[in-house]
C-alpha cells in the first residue's frame, strides 16, 4: 500500500509503484498515438506497426486552438505609418486534415475586409526599410593581409547610360528602362521570398527569385561557362539548385549583385542577404562530416564569384581560398569531368587573371593540374575547350616565369651567366609551346575572317578579327597575351630589340582587334585583362583613345569595373605629364611666377608639414598559397570538420 511519513515523503511502497508505471512516450509514431498504444520508437517502423501491418506515420502533430482576439492590447502611436493585423491561421490550418474544423466560422464580411487590406501600409513620406548590415556573420579566419583585389577587373556601378548589348540596338533586358523599379523597401521582408531551407521545389514561384535567376543565367553564368562545353552554371546547375537551398541562394546572390551593377534602381541589400544566407548554409554544412562535399565546393565557387563582383572585394574574401581548398578536397583537377571540371577551370581561370594583374605566381603549380599537353594535329571539330585548357596551362607557366624574374644579380659572373642561360632556355621552351599550340589547333580556332583597318567601315585603328565560338575567343586572347608577355621577358634581348618590338606590337594589335569587334559578353573577364596588357604597348594616341572607348563600352554592357585601368594606362602612356605640361604652357607668365614662388615657399616650410602617408604596396604572395585544409591557418578553420569520405570521383550525372 501507498503511504507517507510524518513529513509527507512517499514511502518505499509508493516509490516502487511509481517506478513500475510505463513512462509516457513523447517521440513515438502518430499511428501508436491514434491507437493509444505505447510506441517503442523503433526506426523506421515500430514494433506495433510491424505486428499489425500498419503504416508507421512519423511527424509532428499540430494542435489548432481557436483564440478570439477583439483587438490588440497595444498599438504603438505614430503619425508616419499604420499597422493592420491579418489573420492567416485558417488558411494554414486548411492545409492539414481536420485543421480547419477546429475553428469557428467567421462572417464573410470580416474575411473580405481582411483580404482587401494590405498587411503593411507605408506612406510616401517614409524612407524604405534600412539596409541589412553585412556584418551578421561570425568572422571567418583569413590570412593576415590580402591585396585589394577589387581592382582586378571588378565590376563597377555604371552611373551614366543604361546597359546595352553590343550586338543589338535595343536596351538590355535588365536596363533601367525596361525593368520595373523595385519596391520602395527592397529588403523589407526577405523571409517571404527565400526558399525555405531543406525544402525541394519543382520550380521558382517568386517573381523576385525568377528575375535574379534569369539575370544569373543570361549574364553571370555566361562568362562562368566560357571554358565549359556542358555549360553547367547556366544550363544544368540552376535546375539542381531547386533541391539545394544554399546553392540556390548563391545563384540568386550573384544575379542580384549583377543587377545592381547594370541598373541603379536596385541596391545591394538583396544580394547581401542571399550571400549571407548561402554562406551560413555552407558554414553549417562544413561542420557536418557526412556533408555533400560536391555541393559545398560548388557553392563556395559561386560565392567566390560574388566576392569578385563586389565593389568592396577586400571585405568579401571569405570564399576565395575556401573554394580552392574544397576543390582540392574533392580531388578535382584537369582530369575531372562534369561539375568537377567546370569548377576547377573556373577557379583556376579567375586566379590566373588575378596573377596576370598583380604579377603573382600561380599558387597551384600548373604541372600538378594534370593537363594533357599532347600537341598532335587536331583533325576533329568540337574539341575547342580541350585546346583552351592547354593554352591556359601555358599562360600559367608564363605568369610564373614573369613573377620569378630575378631582382638581383648573382654574386659571381659565372653564376649569373648560368642563371641567365637557364632562364633563356625556359623562355624558348615557353615560346615553342605557344607556337606548337597555334600550329596544331583545329581550323575552327583560327579566325573566320581578318580585315585590315583600311578595309573596315568601323573606322577602327585595329584589324577586325572574326572568331566564332566563345571558347575560341578566350583561347585566342590567352594565346596572344602569352606571346605579348614573352616579347617583354626575353632574358637576352630587351623589348627595344627590333625582333621583340615587332613581336610585341603585332600581338598587341591582335588582342585589340579581337576585343574591339567581339559581340559576346561572355568573354569580358578575359578580354579586359588581355586588353589591359596589350594597351600598355600602344604608342599611337589614336589607338590609345580607342582602347579607352572599348573599356567604357565593356563597362556599360557588363558592369565590370574599368576606372582603375583608365588611370593606370594614362600614367603608363604619360598623359598626365602631357596634360600638366600643356596647362603650364597655357598659364600666364605672372601666374606661373606666383605658382613657382608658392612652390618654393612650400619647399622651405616642408619640415613643418605632417609626413606623407606611407605608400601601400601589394604583397607579392598569392593569397591562395595557403588554400589547403592540410595547412595551418586554412580557410574555414573555425567551422571546418573533415568529411568521412573524400569524393575523388564525381558521382553526379551532370
Amino acid at each position: 500500500m501507498a503511504g507517507a511519513d510524518a513529513n509527507g515523503n512517499v514511502i518505499a511502497g509508493d516509490t516502487t509503484a511509481a517506478m513500475s508505471r510505463p513512462k509516457r512516450v513523447r517521440t513515438g509514431c502518430l499511428t501508436c498515438r491514434e491507437r493509444h498504444l505505447k510506441c517503442d520508437e523503433a526506426m523506421p517502423h515500430c514494433q506495433n506497426c510491424r505486428k499489425s501491418n500498419r503504416t508507421c506515420k512519423r511527424g509532428v502533430r499540430l494542435n489548432f486552438i481557436d483564440t478570439q482576439v477583439q483587438s490588440p492590447p497595444i498599438i504603438p502611436p505614430t503619425h508616419d505609418w499604420q499597422v493592420n493585423f491579418q489573420d492567416e491561421s485558417r488558411e494554414i490550418a486548411s492545409e492539414y486534415k481536420g485543421g480547419l474544423g477546429r475553428y469557428a466560422i467567421l462572417d464573410q464580411e470580416d474575411v473580405t475586409e481582411i483580404k482587401n487590406e494590405p498587411s503593411f501600409d507605408y506612406s510616401n513620406s517614409v524612407v524604405g526599410a534600412p539596409t541589412m548590415a553585412h556584418q551578421t556573420l561570425p568572422p571567418i579566419h583569413l590570412p593576415a593581409s590580402y591585396p585589394d583585389i577589387s581592382q582586378a577587373s571588378v565590376p563597377d556601378h555604371p552611373r551614366e547610360t543604361p546597359h546595352q548589348h553590343s550586338h543589338s540596338t535595343t536596351d538590355s533586358s535588365y536596363s533601367s528602362q525596361t525593368i520595373p523599379p523595385p519596391p520602395q523597401s527592397s529588403y523589407s521582408n526577405p523571409e517571404q521570398t527565400l526558399t525555405p531551407p531543406n525544402e525541394r521545389v519543382d520550380f521558382l514561384t517568386s517573381p523576385e527569385e525568377v528575375l535574379f535567376m534569369q539575370v544569373f543565367v543570361e549574364e553571370v553564368g555566361l562568362w562562368m561557362d566560357s571554358m565549359d562545353p556542358m555549360k553547367h552554371f547556366s544550363r544544368l546547375l540552376p535546375f539542381h539548385s531547386l533541391g539545394e537551398p544554399m546553392l540556390l541562394n548563391a545563384f540568386l546572390a550573384c544575379g542580384a549583385r549583377h543587377l545592381t551593377l547594370v541598373n541603379p534602381a536596385y541596391h545591394e541589400d538583396k544580394a547581401l542577404h542571399y550571400y549571407d544566407t548561402a554562406t551560413r548554409g555552407l558554414l553549417k554544412s562544413l561542420q557536418n562530416p557526412n556533408r555533400d562535399t560536391v555541393i559545398c565546393a560548388t557553392t563556395a565557387v559561386i560565392l567566390n564569384v560574388y566576392e569578385i563582383m563586389s565593389e568592396r572585394a577586400l571585405q568579401r574574401m571569405n570564399h576565395i581560398a575556401g573554394a580552392r581548398a574544397l576543390i582540392k578536397e574533392c580531388g578535382w583537377s584537369a582530369r575531372s569531368t562534369g561539375i568537377g571540371a567546370a569548377c576547377f577551370w573556373l577557379n583556376v581561370g579567375m586566379e590566373l587573371l588575378s596573377c596576370l594583374h598583380f604579377n603573382w605566381q600561380v599558387a597551384w603549380d600548373p604541372d600538378d593540374w594534370g593537363v594533357d599537353m599532347d600537341f598532335v594535329m587536331e583533325t576533329e571539330s568540337g574539341r575547342e575547350e580541350i585546346w583552351t585548357y592547354k593554352i591556359v596551362y601555358i599562360v600559367a607557366k608564363i605568369a610564373n616565369f614573369r613573377a620569378s624574374i630575378p631582382r638581383f644579380q648573382e654574386a659571381s659572373a659565372g653564376a649569373e651567366h648560368i642563371r641567365l642561360q637557364n632562364r633563356y632556355n625556359e623562355w624558348k621552351r615557353l615560346r615553342d609551346l605557344c607556337e606548337s599550340w597555334n600550329r596544331n589547333i583545329p581550323r575552327t580556332m583560327h579566325p573566320m575572317a581578318y580585315l585590315h583597318p583600311y578595309q573596315t567601315t568601323s573606322k577602327s585603328a585595329f584589324p577586325e578579327v572574326w572568331l566564332i565560338k566563345r571558347a575560341t575567343i578566350v583561347a585566342r586572347l590567352f594565346y596572344h597575351t602569352a606571346m605579348c608577355l614573352l616579347s617583354q621577358m626575353n632574358p637576352v634581348m630587351s623589348v627595344e630589340d627590333p625582333e621583340m618590338h615587332s613581336m610585341q606590337a603585332f600581338e598587341a594589335h591582335q588582342i585589340c582587334g579581337i576585343v574591339a569587334h567581339v559581340k559576346d559578353r561572355g568573354v569580358a573577364s578575359v578580354a579586359l585583362r588581355s586588353l589591359a596588357i596589350a594597351a600598355e604597348c600602344l604608342v599611337v594616341r589614336r589607338e590609345q583613345e580607342e582602347v579607352l572607348q572599348i573599356f567604357e563600352k565593356i563597362r556599360k554592357e557588363t558592369g565590370w569595373r574599368v576606372g582603375f585601368l583608365n588611370k593606370e594606362l594614362k600614367e603608363k602612356w604619360g598623359w598626365a605629364k602631357e596634360e600638366a605640361l600643356r596647362q603650364q604652357q597655357q598659364m600666364p607668365a605672372a601666374l606661373m611666377h606666383n605658382s613657382q614662388m608658392q612652390s618654393f615657399q612650400f619647399q622651405q616650410q616642408g619640415s613643418s608639414l605632417p609626413p606623407a602617408p606611407p605608400v601601400r604596396r601589394r604583397p607579392g604572395e598569392n593569397p591562395l598559397a595557403t588554400a589547403d585544409f592540410s595547412n595551418q591557418g586554412h580557410p574555414y578553420q573555425s567551422y571546418y570538420v573533415a568529411p568521412n569520405q573524400h569524393p575523388h570521383h564525381n558521382h553526379y550525372s551532370f
